[in-house]
């Protein structure tokens, strides 16, 4: 059975975390930041779990994560 090739976008994006699910960043925080409030960006800042209905997928791509 060949090596299987991790996606390499997905691997840029999430991070398995110890309990086998998956982190990632929020969206939205990119540009256009001056109005959104403070504390809204703040939030936006911090990581996030992927959603289960994506887990299984993301699984698939970062097969060694």
């Amino acid at each position: 059975m060949p090596k299987l090739k991790t996606h390499r976008g997905a691997a840029k994006r999430f991070r398995r975390t110890a309990s086998g699910k998956f982190k990632r960043a929020k969206a939205f925080k990119s540009h256009i930041l001056t109005k959104k409030a403070a504390g809204r960006k703040r939030g936006l800042a911090k990581s996030t779990l992927a959603s289960k209905a994506d887990t299984a997928r993301i699984r698939e791509m970062l097969p060694y994560a």
